[in-house]
């Protein structure tokens, strides 16, 4: 019975490994739409896998290894390498390096998660979930491709910044709300989580998948805000200021 439990969730972190690869293999054929519903697909495995963790109550170390190993292929390579073949291959060795930032930058940010982590439940990610990148990069080109197979002139521009912009989220102290439990405790605990996930899903269908762009670009947006609302708060509260000079007067002792 435990092994029967402890498999389920393996299952679709599997299945989420497996789509991350199916990605790789439609990006190096040209075929950028079938790659980019195929990372889609990848998020969809990696959130089930954890919500038949809790189901089967069968979370573990183990799970958590191969799931970041999983998610390094689906959300690091992947969209990396579409990056690369969709816009990036033509500024050579700077491509390269740019289209890179994703999986190189998502390691990072999952190695850091791994050590960090002190149990299998989270009520915030520190920096952006690889997910959340991985989507934000296939929806900007499912949403800004021509029918040639190529970005428009101003998404091409706007590409490298993007990638550039979610790496460096990936790795940063922002916080971000994990998805919302099913459970009757969570739900009277944040509403507002479900209300903005139902609400979002609605959005979703009714523009047929045309709004996951803007609405994950409002996911960042307000991560942004509520960390520089925050910081702020403590600059004007004197704790931004006292640790400031703290931080100098240590220096200065430390020379």
């Amino acid at each position: 019975m435990k092994i029967t439990r402890a498999v389920v969730p393996s299952l679709f972190t599997v299945l989420n490994m497996f789509c991350g690869f199916l990605s790789l293999i439609h990006s190096s054929q040209g075929e950028f739409t079938s790659a980019c519903w195929f990372i889609i697909l990848a998020a969809g495995f990696d959130a089930f896998d954890g919500i038949m963790a809790r189901i089967t109550k069968s979370s573990s170390e183990f799970g958590v290894q191969i799931d970041s190993l999983s998610d390094v292929v689906s959300f690091g390579a992947a969209p990396a390498f579409l990056a690369y073949r969709l816009s990036l291959s033509s500024l050579g060795s700077m491509g390269v390096l740019l289209s890179s930032l994703v999986m190189i930058f998502g390691g990072l940010r999952l190695a850091r998660f791994n050590v960090q982590l002190t149990g299998f439940d989270k009520d915030f990610f520190l920096g952006l979930p690889i997910p959340a990148s991985a989507i934000t990069v296939a929806s900007f080109t499912l949403s800004f491709t021509t029918p040639g197979g190529t970005l428009t002139p101003l998404a091409a521009a706007l590409f490298p910044w993007m990638l550039a912009g979610l790496s460096l989220l990936m790795v940063s102290k922002v916080r971000y709300d994990t998805l919302p439990r099913i459970s009757r405790r969570a739900i009277k605990r944040e509403p507002w989580k479900f209300i903005f996930a139902v609400l979002a899903v609605i959005v979703v269908v009714v523009t047929g998948g045309s709004a996951v762009f803007p609405l994950l670009l409002l996911f960042i947006a307000l991560g942004l805000v509520r960390w520089l609302v925050t910081a702020l708060r403590r600059w004007t509260s004197g704790e931004g200021k006292y640790e400031a000079e703290h931080s100098v007067e240590q220096t200065s002792i430390d020379t």
